[in-house]
């Protein structure tokens, strides 16, 4: 079941974001600056936050208590400034449930509620760029960030958008 999600939630979003992002980032193992981004990134009080702030939606994919994944969208994030359209800024999936539709079910969950016009960016490296692209989403340019004195490229794709 897809709902927003509560206040009650962010113990287990904070963990399975943890769960996610080391999976997808610590590929060679774990090392110290991953555990400190992680732990002080993911807390409660940031999941919390979010539910407070305006711009941004939550919504989580429950199943008998059990939270298989979520989606955070930023409804006033703008890629390059111009394209009217949200961003998807998370959409995780516990490793057991990927491939069972609870993101693709997320992506049209978030079309119904927010309209179609989404961009997301993604790591280069990730699985889940040819996941957007099965659903569509167009790839339409890149978006480094650095990381512990690293640049990290990310794909930059739209759905929806011209």
């Amino acid at each position: 079941m897809i709902r927003e999600a509560k206040v009650d939630d962010c113990f287990n979003l904070a963990a399975l974001s943890i769960q996610v992002w080391l999976e997808t980032y610590a590929v060679e193992g774990i090392r110290s600056e991953y555990s400190r981004y992680a732990l002080t990134t993911f807390t409660v009080s940031h999941f919390e936050a979010l539910l407070r702030c305006p711009d941004h939606r939550l919504l989580v994919c429950e199943i008998d208590g059990v939270l298989q994944g979520f989606a955070v969208v930023n409804l006033s994030s703008r890629y390059d400034g111009n394209l009217t359209a949200y961003e998807v800024e998370k959409l995780y999936v516990h490793a057991k449930f990927q491939g069972q539709g609870i993101g693709r079910s997320l992506i049209a969950e978030l079309q119904k509620r927010y309209g179609s016009n989404i961009w997301l960016y993604t790591w280069v490296e990730n699985k889940s760029n040819l996941f957007y692209k099965q659903l569509g989403f167009q790839h339409i340019g890149r978006l480094d960030f650095e990381f512990n004195g690293q640049a990290i490229k990310n794909n930059v794709f739209v759905l929806n958008c011209t």
